[in-house]
């Protein structure tokens, strides 16, 4: 499948290796047989339908309780995750970005991401000021104030892209996952939210599995590879300069009859 990636090597074990992966949801099948390899420093790109598995793939790998794997495996950094709670998992260094992040009244946006960050709440006692939260969200496009506001309270939708992303960066995984990062958010937004992905990918040579519906933020990522999931599978993996247009030409359903159809 991956034949197309002229540095990957035969047998060379990936950061992330998931293998003929069935997954139940509520006692029915959603996941049915998936397979997917990324390494460090390679940035994949996830499009399918609604309902095709996206959503439920990324929750399995995070290890989200619901999630049931009737078969498969399960690597990261060659260690079998299916053995890891969702907790453990995290540490290990995969990190999430939720489509919907949720407010939280009650904590400061500062202090989360210092304890995401493993350092202490700031206590004005020790400084007039606090300086490493702040700095983050500032470099995210962010105004210092929002550090002293409740995570996601009264924020606007990019805001609220941001600061997600802010959490992920804080934890500097190893892969980084994003689900829909694009999905309500202006152009301007957009940008400054690509961009900065792009610097932090780079800063921290980790991996990337970004969900998206659309192209415009992979011109700021470059994808190494796409990949189309449909009807719990993935159905082709390969040059996203080659994929996506002929994917938003002829739509996911007609993809799969008219280019999938005829290769085999």
């Amino acid at each position: 499948m991956f034949d197309i990636i002229p540095w990957r090597k035969a047998n060379k074990a990936m950061l992330l290796e998931i293998k003929d992966l069935y997954v139940q949801v509520e006692d029915r099948e959603v996941l049915k047989g998936v397979d997917l390899a990324i390494d460090l420093g390679e940035v994949h790109v996830l499009m399918g339908p609604n309902a095709s598995g996206k959503t439920t793939l990324v929750k399995t790998i995070t290890g989200y309780p619901g999630y049931k794997v009737t078969s498969g495996r399960i690597f990261f950094k060659s260690e079998d995750l299916l053995l890891k709670d969702i907790s453990e998992r995290a540490i290990s260094g995969i990190a999430l970005a939720y489509q919907n992040p949720p407010q939280i009244r009650g904590v400061k946006f500062r202090d989360l991401l210092r304890i995401i960050a493993g350092r202490e709440p700031w206590n004005p006692l020790n400084g007039p000021e606090e300086t490493f939260a702040t700095e983050l969200i500032v470099a995210a496009g962010l105004d210092a104030d929002f550090a002293n506001r409740d995570l996601n309270i009264g924020f606007s939708g990019g805001e609220r892209k941001r600061a997600e992303l802010v959490q992920v960066f804080a934890m500097r995984p190893d892969l980084m996952i994003l689900d829909e990062p694009d999905s309500g958010v202006d152009i301007d937004s957009l940008k400054a939210i690509g961009k900065r992905i792009s610097e932090v990918v780079s800063d921290l040579g980790c991996c990337v599995l970004v969900i998206t519906h659309h192209r415009h933020i992979l011109q700021y990522l470059r994808p190494d590879v796409a990949h189309l999931i449909y009807g719990g599978k993935i159905m082709r993996s390969g040059n996203p300069e080659e994929m996506i247009p002929r994917l938003e030409e002829l739509g996911y359903e007609g993809y799969v009859k008219h280019t999938l159809g005829a290769s085999r």
